[in-house]
């Protein structure tokens, strides 16, 4: 690919979208040619084997609110503390809210991050600082000016044929477009977008787009396939803008799902014990969070799991609970149970199948809620809230070859900032790296050819590695 070629900024957006490119797989458009295959063979022989490790995680887009989750504040002032009490976990000194029971009996089995701060209070500014680990240019928007870190993932172990797609994200239906979470590939180009599958998974017609093939049809398609391969070379000859490299690649990534057992294989919840989906929670973050541990134990590098609307009266659609948009403490009561039930089955399932090492689970927001409660006396009746707050958050980390069992930095009694290490979204992304062996301080051309690091600032957190 040329990475001196200027790419759209959006390149999900308009005519030629993602999901496009992926239907037009499905139509025949070829995949990559004989001499695509070769320089990728020659490459992973090149390159060798990337460690075996991976990550699932999970995003909980809105923000959640710190004080009546990982952060507890019972001594503040009572407009700040809200209207939930600590329970004690199996680690003596760490408290969790009290709708977390199931999070108080494995609490040996994760980390809390506390201090983690930034200065993005919006959305969109927040969510492409933390998926990218560096300051936006803009604070609003969530299209990217840097790569998303499951880009950079894609990017750096393209080499790796693992017979489905090494980046994956799983979403709500219709909230896989790159855009939305801030995932875009910006000047790495559009050929290391995530690959998106969105949906619920307890309904009983999903099903992963553009996979679902009978065997004739996948047959007829890769008829197709052969026929145009002589097509390949001239065309991408003619292409200067790498859109056509990119459908390539995504026509074989959906091939490849299509087609490969593997693939099915690692989707097919039905496989797995009705006792243990019941752990999970028969709902979309429950199944999707299973779906997320089949995927990493298929050989996937990065699975993103969107925790966004929980489908349960009484919550709002994500976890963006101002006054305004619904009632907090309410929605808490709520979503909290699900949510509770899901992120602790996931670790206690890495946990069970001897995955800790090579899995790292990585659970946070684009930034926490304020700790001052806020309150709307609106036409439904007085409603609390609490705003955005990049001031502080907390971030939950299990797996991964970590210590467990910890809390790392505090903040002050009010839950406002750090009181003591205070930590960057990059601390955070350098942890992640060097779990996944990839060098930080690793080079990529922007789109004006100038070499940009994978991540130009933060260090692995030392109480955790």
């Amino acid at each position: 690919m040329n990475t001196k070629t200027k790419l759209p900024l959006n390149p999900c957006a308009g005519p030629m979208s993602r999901r496009w490119f992926l239907k037009m797989g499905t139509l025949g458009v070829t995949g990559l040619s004989l001499g695509d295959v070769l320089r990728l063979q020659a490459a992973q022989k090149k390159a060798g084997g990337a460690p075996d490790t991976a990550v699932i995680y999970i995003w909980l887009a809105g923000g959640p609110p710190h004080m009546d989750t990982y952060d507890m504040k019972p001594n503040a002032p009572e407009e700040y503390r809200g209207q939930f009490q600590p329970i004690r976990t199996n680690v003596p000194g760490i408290e969790v809210c009290e709708l977390l029971p199931l999070h108080a009996k494995c609490a040996d089995k994760y980390s809390l991050i506390r201090s983690i701060t930034h200065t993005f209070s919006d959305h969109g500014g927040g969510s492409k600082h933390l998926m990218t680990g560096r300051a936006p240019a803009t604070p609003t928007e969530t299209v990217n000016d840097s790569p998303s870190v499951p880009s950079i993932v894609s990017k750096m172990r393209e080499h790796i044929d693992i017979g489905l797609p090494n980046v994956i994200t799983s979403t709500d239906g219709g909230r896989e477009r790159v855009d939305t979470y801030a995932m875009g590939s910006a000047y790495l180009g559009p050929k290391y977008i995530p690959f998106g599958v969105d949906g619920d998974p307890t309904r009983p017609k999903f099903e992963i787009k553009n996979v679902s093939l009978n065997a004739n049809l996948a047959e007829r398609l890769e008829d197709r396939v052969t026929l145009l391969k002589s097509m390949d070379q001239m065309r991408r000859e003619l292409d200067s803008s790498g859109i056509m490299n990119a459908m390539d690649y995504f026509n074989q990534q959906a091939m490849n799902v299509m087609t490969s057992a593997r693939a099915r294989e690692a989707f097919d919840l039905s496989k797995e014990p009705e006792k243990l989906r019941d752990r999970y929670g028969r709902h979309s973050w429950g199944q999707r969070a299973l779906m997320a541990r089949r995927l990493v134990e298929a050989g996937c590098s990065f699975v993103t799991v969107a925790m966004e609307n929980p489908n349960v009266p009484n919550t709002f659609y994500n976890w963006d609970t101002h006054a305004v948009n619904h009632d907090n403490f309410i929605d808490m009561r709520n979503r909290l149970p699900i949510y509770d039930k899901a992120v602790t089955a996931l670790i206690e399932d890495l946990h069970n199948r001897g995955l800790t090492k090579k899995v790292l689970l990585v659970v946070t927001g684009e930034f926490g809620r304020s700790p001052r409660v806020s309150i709307d006396n609106g036409p439904k009746g007085r409603r609390y809230g609490r705003e955005h707050w990049p001031g502080a958050m907390s971030v939950l980390v299990s797996g991964g070859g970590m210590r467990h069992g910890q809390v790392v930095g505090s903040t002050n009694a009010r839950g406002e900032y750090p009181q003591d290490r205070p930590l960057a979204p990059a601390d955070l992304w350098a942890t992640v790296y060097r779990h996944l062996g990839i060098d930080q301080n690793a080079t990529i051309a922007d789109h004006t050819g100038r070499p940009q690091f994978l991540l130009p600032s933060g260090e692995p957190i030392r109480e955790l590695v």
